[in-house]
C-alpha cells in the first residue's frame, strides 16, 4: 500500500530574503529565514513516520545536502512559472511515476502530524479528494487519486479564497470530498506558535 502513496512537499530554497516575506516585513530577513529553517525541519520530522513514499519539489534548485536526505526523500525541482502550475506539474509527475493516491503538504504548517497525513490517506479510500483547510482561508493538505486541474487555475493563490474557490471546483465536477481539521499556517508575526517565537532574535528596521 505505501508503495502506491506519494506525500508531495512544496519547498522555498532556503535563501536570506527569498523566504516568508510576510513575516520578515515584521521581524526581519535573519529571524524569517530561521523560522523556516524551523518548518523545514518539522515537516521533514513529521514526513519520516508516514507510511509512504516522499519527495521535495525546491522552488530552484535541489539542495544535495539538507534535512530531506537521500534516499528518504525523492527530490525534484518545481516546474511552471506560478505556483498553480508548479503544483499541478508536481501531481503529474507523481501519477506519471505510477502512484494511485497522492497528498501534497505545506511546509508552513508547524501543527501538522503524521497522524493528520495518514488520515487524509485514509480518507482517499472513502472520497475523490481531501482538503487540510488553513486559518488563513487556503490549505495547508491537498490530495486526490487523480489529477483534477480546475483545482490549479484561476485562483488568487495570496487572496482570502483559495480554500472556497477548490471547494467549488470539487462541487461544479461532482467529487466527494473530506476535509480534516483546521491548522494554522505560518505566514505572519501574528500565526507563530509559543515554540517558534522563541527563534526570534531582537530586531531594528
Amino acid at each position: 500500500m505505501s508503495s502506491e502513496r506519494l506525500v508531495i512537499i512544496f519547498i522555498r530554497n532556503v535563501q536570506i530574503g527569498k523566504v516568508k516575506k510576510q513575516l520578515a516585513d515584521t521581524v526581519g530577513d535573519e529571524n524569517a529565514l530561521n523560522i523556516y529553517i524551523h518548518l523545514l525541519n518539522r515537516v521533514a520530522e513529521v514526513t519520516q513516520e508516514i507510511k509512504a513514499h516522499k519527495a521535495v519539489f525546491y522552488s530552484e534548485y535541489i539542495e544535495e545536502a539538507d534535512e530531506f536526505m537521500v534516499p528518504v526523500f525523492q527530490k525534484y525541482i518545481q516546474q511552471g512559472k506560478e505556483i498553480g502550475e508548479r503544483m499541478k506539474n508536481a501531481f503529474i509527475k507523481g501519477f506519471s511515476r505510477g502512484y494511485k493516491n497522492i497528498v501534497m503538504i505545506s511546509s508552513d504548517c508547524y501543527e501538522l502530524t503524521a497522524k493528520t497525513v495518514d488520515d487524509a490517506f485514509n480518507q482517499l479510500t472513502k472520497n475523490d479528494v481531501v482538503i487540510g483547510p488553513s486559518t488563513n482561508a487556503g490549505y495547508y493538505l491537498i490530495g486526490m487519486k487523480q489529477l483534477h486541474k480546475p483545482f490549479f487555475t484561476d485562483k488568487d493563490w495570496s487572496g482570502n479564497n483559495v480554500l472556497v474557490d477548490t471547494l467549488l471546483d470539487a462541487n461544479k465536477k461532482r467529487l466527494s470530498y473530506a476535509l480534516l481539521p483546521t491548522l494554522n499556517k505560518i505566514i505572519a508575526e501574528e500565526d507563530l506558535t509559543p515554540d517558534l517565537k522563541k527563534v526570534l532574535k531582537p530586531w531594528e528596521d
